[in-house]
């Protein structure tokens, strides 16, 4: 007899992350908290009421496509043109700094010199660690009023750049986790897969323009945009042997610039993720952490980490700040506003389990440093902007 009983798994994830993510959101956290806190409560760590099973997983994984679908199409090119240099010399280093930091961190802890893949693992460690989510932080600007001043500017489009730079890090290490693969071959297929985004991007570019002005807010556009999003995301796996969330964010990237189209793909993408896939990929990051085996130095790693994961983008992304002409307290806000990691690191260390490089038993780690950065961040900012010697925009440029 078929079982029925993937339903009423369904509610019970849905409506605890809801509930759970309201209580969060009542303590102005993301709502993103409360669905993994519902995750973990729900899954073997605590009540063992849900176990992860291959729906789930593949449910999981629609939700992470659509989310980076939504991150692409949610991207400003222009403000990442305005800010220019000094957003790219602030998101590589700050990409390099906590990615050294994060593979020392590892080799500390877990240093095997007869595994093989040792170097691997504390590499995407580090990988996770280089992802930034300032979903917060501009919230956090815009409460402020400085979302468009010079440090909410390059946040913005530092972090727009950290997430292309990951995901390609991300790639890389990916592609080097299969033993019989050459070192070679990956870096020739990443350069193969931008060549083939560069040409598609181009053509789909030109196709949707032309579907935003004969078809306009259509319930077809959205459609097809899911659907190129789809297809990118199974070329990148299938064919490229990338990361189908890479396919999946430049899908969004090539429409974000058809203003129409793009409003209108992401009000729906918006509709269905937050509904039924966001809240699944998230709870099912919670089901996969299981903390009640976590041993002394697994907990000492977890501090370390979350330190690590502090300390290295605020000074690596700081840094760049400084290089690039800002005073020491802009620089210093700007590495306050890179520190949350969020959904981009739990999308990194899903992929990295998929890939055998993070262990089930460092996965509490991994949501510990997510947590607990998204729950500092909007406190320290405040504290660093209210103290920010220069004064606010006028206020016509606030409420543009």
């Amino acid at each position: 007899m078929e079982s029925y009983q993937f339903l009423l798994v369904l509610a019970i994830i849905l409506l605890s992350t809801k509930v759970l993510g309201l209580l969060s959101e009542r303590v102005h956290m993301p709502q993103v908290v409360g669905a993994l806190l519902a995750g973990v409560i729900l899954g073997p760590s605590v009540l063992g009421m849900v176990t992860e099973t291959d729906f789930l997983m593949k449910v999981s994984e629609i939700g992470v496509i659509v989310l980076m679908f939504t991150a692409g199409l949610d991207t400003d090119i222009k403000e990442l043109k305005k800010t220019g240099f000094a957003s790219f010399v602030i998101a590589v280093i700050g990409v390099v700094v906590p990615l050294a930091c994060g593979f020392g961190c590892y080799m500390a802890f877990f240093s095997d010199t007869a595994d093989p893949a040792n170097v691997l693992k504390a590499t995407f460690i580090g990988v996770v660690l280089t992802a930034t989510s300032v979903s917060i932080t501009v919230e956090t600007l815009r409460e402020m009023g400085k979302l468009r001043g010079k440090v909410g500017t390059a946040i913005l489009g530092a972090a727009v750049i950290d997430d292309i730079l990951g995901l390609i890090v991300l790639t890389v290490i990916s592609g080097f986790a299969d033993p019989s693969v050459n070192p070679a071959s990956v870096f020739i297929r990443i350069l193969l897969f931008f060549v083939f985004i560069a040409i598609v991007g181009f053509g789909a570019y030109q196709v949707f323009k032309k579907m935003d002005k004969a078809w306009g807010e259509k319930r077809r556009v959205a459609i097809v945009g899911l659907v190129f999003c789809l297809i990118l995301a199974y070329i990148s796996e299938v064919v490229f042997g990338i990361a189908d969330i890479t396919g999946a964010y430049f899908a969004g990237l090539i429409l974000c610039n058809i203003m129409r189209t793009r409003e209108y793909i992401a009000k729906k993408m918006t509709v269905i993720s937050y509904m039924f896939f966001s809240p699944l990929f998230f709870a099912s990051i919670g089901i996969k952490t299981v903390v009640t085996g976590m041993t002394g130095t697994l907990v000492v790693f977890s501090l370390i980490l979350l330190a690590v994961a502090i300390l290295s983008k605020i000074i690596g992304c700081g840094l760049g700040a400084k290089v690039c002409g800002f005073n020491m307290h802009e620089s210093v806000s700007v590495g306050i506003g890179m520190i949350s990691r969020g959904e981009v690191a739990l999308i990194v260390a899903q992929k990295g389990a998929q890939a055998g490089l993070i262990s089930e038993s460092l996965f509490p780690a991994i949501v510990v440093v997510v947590i607990v950065t998204t729950l500092i961040t909007p406190i320290l900012l405040k504290i660093a902007m209210k103290k920010d010697p220069t004064p606010p925009p006028a206020q016509g440029q606030q409420t543009a």
